[in-house]
């Protein structure tokens, strides 16, 4: 008899426990749940600039635009000076894209850091018919992944040679227009800003004259 009363007992228990269980919206389970390790923490912080050196090991600091997170940050690298030429822009935007190409030091890797330039990217001066301060780009800028347009728009945009002051007009290697790329806080803070059409303005007549 008192066997019976305490089995009716437990009964009772774990109905009422699955009831309750239920009352709160939690769905039973029979096998363990892994939930998975806590998503891993980026600093996004530059590291010193000795942890980056250019590999001639001369040169001037320069801002260079990189992949952090989802979004761009600058870091410094030691770019090497334009050598024999009179015009130092084109030397320049090599020299930038070379590093944009590198691979991250092992402390800005650490960091966070990255770059989504295409490593067979070339660029090189004017042609015919644009304005002197355009590039050329052996890929079109609308076909670059929209983060790696964005380091590319950035880090020329804040180089004092190549004087466009956050911007940088860029054209491909066909016969299109070269287009003004600004880099914007938002470009910064959301490079897939490349991928909308409206982004890379065509020169108007105006700022052709400049």
């Amino acid at each position: 008899m008192r066997s019976s009363r305490r089995i009716g007992r437990r009964g009772a228990a774990v109905a009422a426990l699955a009831l309750a269980v239920a009352g709160c919206g939690i769905r039973g389970t029979s096998v363990p749940v892994d939930a998975g390790g806590a998503p891993s923490r980026v600093s996004c912080k530059a590291p010193g600039d000795e942890s980056s050196p250019s590999p001639s090991g001369d040169g001037a600091q320069s801002a260079v635009y990189l992949v952090c997170g989802s979004a761009l940050a600058q870091v410094e690298r030691t770019v090497p000076p334009p050598s024999g030429a009179d015009d130092p822009r084109l030397p320049t935007a090599r020299a930038l894209l070379h590093e944009l190409q590198r691979k991250p030091s092992p402390d800005e890797e650490k960091a966070g850091f990255s770059s989504a330039l295409p490593q067979d990217l070339k660029v090189s001066g004017p042609r015919a018919g644009d304005r002197a301060d355009a590039l050329r780009l052996s890929i079109r800028p609308d076909d670059l992944p929209s983060f790696a347009l964005a380091q590319l728009v950035c880090t020329y945009g804040a180089s004092p040679a190549l004087g466009r002051g956050h911007a940088a007009v860029l054209g491909g290697p066909g016969d299109d227009t070269a287009h003004r790329y600004d880099c914007s806080a938002d470009v910064l803070a959301n490079p897939d800003i490349a991928e909308n059409a409206g982004w890379g303005d065509p020169l108007s007549e105006e700022s052709e004259e400049e």
